[in-house]
């Protein structure tokens, strides 16, 4: 792909990135204008089997339909081109309102409306635990899922075990196979 076809990716991933506000679904209908109708990188078909699958994969599809789109059309630089594009808006204005922030947050209304953001994390944390509770109970049952947490909450509060670490053990201890599944197994090898 010539620099002029990956500069044509960049800035329609670029206005994307711009225009995209509220979001990946919101830049669904971009994504398609960009690569379809004004470009024809893809045709319809192929648009909708790549939202289908960035739909199924977990992550945010904002980066993922524009990764394998600027893949398919201008291989891995395409790829990081794309990506890249998309997320640089939100980069530049994150960092821009964070310095406006921290330069104005002795100001009253800025300090109550960053303390009135506290309460409303700490629903959404507590709900973001609450589902996983929910889930580990599903597919482990109370007894199991309570101890998991209890021994987590120790490492980390009670011995400074990094949470990391923590979740690295569990994630490795979750790709080992079962005990009961190990022993039949082990017996049918015999």
């Amino acid at each position: 792909m010539t620099a002029s076809q990956q500069g044509k990716l960049f800035f329609s991933f670029l206005r994307i990135g711009l225009l995209g506000f509220g979001g990946g679904p919101s830049m669904i209908p971009l994504v398609h204008q960009e690569v379809v109708k004004r470009h024809a990188w893809m045709k319809d078909e192929e648009f909708a089997d790549v939202l289908a699958i960035a739909n199924t994969l977990p992550g945010p599809i904002a980066t993922k339909m524009p990764g394998y789109i600027g893949f398919r059309v201008g291989g891995t630089v395409g790829c990081i081109n794309a990506v890249l594009a998309v997320i640089l808006p939100m980069i530049v204005a994150m960092i821009l309102l964070l310095g406006l922030f921290s330069r104005h947050r002795d100001v009253a209304w800025i300090h109550g409306m960053s303390q009135g953001m506290v309460p409303v994390v700490m629903v959404m944390m507590g709900q973001l635990a609450w589902d996983f509770l929910n889930k580990s109970r599903l597919a482990l049952g109370w007894a199991v899922s309570l101890v998991m947490a209890a021994v987590a909450g120790v490492l980390i509060y009670w011995l400074g075990v990094h949470p990391g670490l923590v979740i690295g053990a569990l994630l490795v201890a979750a790709m080992l196979p079962p005990l009961t599944k190990r022993k039949s197994v082990e017996e049918a090898a015999q």
